[in-house]
Formats: C-alpha cells, sequence, structure tokens
C-alpha cells in the first residue's frame, strides 16, 4: 500500500469491494481531490495496444492512461452508480483529474462513475458492489421476502378456508343424517316405527298389532 502524504485529504482503506480511497478531511464540492496518472499508451503501437488491465484510462482514441503502477494512488477510487466525484478528463494535457460533486465528509469512501463500457465489462459480470446496487439488491431480496411470505399466507388462509367449508358440509351430512333417522329414513330403505316391511310385525292404522303373511298363513294350516 503506498504510502501518502498526512496533509492530503484522503487515505487508503479497507471497503466492500477491497480496497478503497477515504476522505480523512472535509472535502467541498467542485474541489480537485487528486491526479490520476500512469504511463502513457499510444494505441498506434502494437506493443502498447496489447497492453490490458483493469485500470486503463482512454484519454481519446490514441491515447490512454496506464493507471496501474503503484505509485497512483487514484486507481484505489472505486466505482459507483451514485458517486461523490466525477473523473475531470483533460485530453489535450493528456491528464485526469478526480473532482468531488458533492460535500464529502471524514470517513466517506470517494467514488465516481467509471463509465458504461467498463461497466459492461468488468462489474456487470460480477454484479456492481456499490452503495446504491447494493440498497438495490436489499431491496429486492426484502420485497421477494415479503412476496414469499404473502404467497405463504395466502395459501394458509385459502387451505383454511377449504378445511372451514369440509368441516361445514361434513356438519350438515351428520344434521341431515340424524335428521332422517328421526323421520324414520334411512339411506338403504324405508321403516315404520322402527321396523322394516320385511320384518316380523307392523302395526297398522288402528295401532293393533298386525301378524306377519308367514304367521297367518301357518295358521291357516293347522286349523
Amino acid at each position: 500500500m503506498p504510502t501518502i502524504s498526512s496533509n492530503k485529504p484522503y487515505r487508503v482503506g479497507r471497503s466492500r469491494t477491497g480496497l478503497g480511497l477515504f476522505a480523512t478531511k472535509p472535502i467541498k464540492k467542485g474541489t480537485k481531490i487528486i491526479r490520476y496518472f500512469g504511463p502513457l499508451l499510444d494505441s498506434k503501437k502494437k506493443d502498447e495496444d496489447a497492453i490490458e488491465n483493469k485500470y486503463l484510462f482512454e484519454l481519446t482514441n490514441r491515447w490512454t492512461i496506464d493507471g496501474s503502477v503503484r505509485e497512483n494512488v487514484a486507481r484505489y477510487i472505486n466505482h459507483a452508480c451514485r458517486p461523490n466525484a466525477e473523473s475531470d478528463v483533460r485530453p489535450r494535457k493528456r491528464k485526469v483529474f478526480i473532482r468531488a460533486i458533492k460535500d464529502i465528509e471524514p470517513g466517506d469512501e470517494i467514488n465516481y462513475d467509471y463509465g458504461t463500457d467498463y461497466f459492461k465489462a468488468y462489474l456487470k459480470p460480477i454484479g456492481c458492489k456499490c452503495d446504491a446496487c447494493e440498497k438495490k439488491r436489499k431491496k429486492k431480496r426484502a420485497e421477494a421476502r415479503a412476496e414469499r411470505v404473502r404467497l405463504k399466507e395466502r395459501a394458509e388462509r385459502k387451505a383454511q378456508r377449504k378445511a372451514e367449508k369440509l368441516a361445514e358440509e361434513r356438519a350438515r351430512q351428520r344434521k341431515a343424517k340424524k335428521a332422517a333417522q328421526a323421520n324414520g329414513k334411512l339411506a338403504n330403505g324405508t321403516v315404520l316405527n322402527g321396523k322394516h316391511l320385511n320384518g316380523h310385525s307392523l302395526i297398522n292404522a288402528a295401532g293393533k298389532k298386525v301378524a306377519s303373511s308367514k304367521r297367518g298363513a301357518a295358521r291357516a294350516l293347522n286349523a
């Protein structure tokens, strides 16, 4: 880790994505914080055009800053979708400065937007870990959990209504069965005063006991 003068308003520290640059003093909006520097690469030279690393900062179609050198403390500044700084590119002078676009308080991490091309090439495949994107992910996770809870509660209410409906239907069936038994009506036939028509005795309209046909026939033979 490079040594930074104590009078500088920043320090290198541990960040969510590894190392980052943090403010040690209040930094006012519009302040030039640090210069992004390194060897200039000429795209017209094949050996230089072939150099690839995640610290390349393109100035023009021809010139690119290779910021991978250890002395370039600005390389520790991380990307943010809602940054508190921005890159101030000066192609003619072949220089880049990082400038505050918000008031930055001590302890705040300094960050700027790396741009669409860098985002698609390096950040999108692994997922951006800036505060704004982390908040979005947390919100989506919270919404997903809430949706799962809602669906679970909905399913439980549906199951409860189904169980209650089934219980009511069974209660109606038991009540209907009891009513049928009370009226002398069963599902397998008709009975009068508790005796089947094919039983041994019946009660006539006058309330007298009447012998069955078999007993009458037997008495006729014995007469």
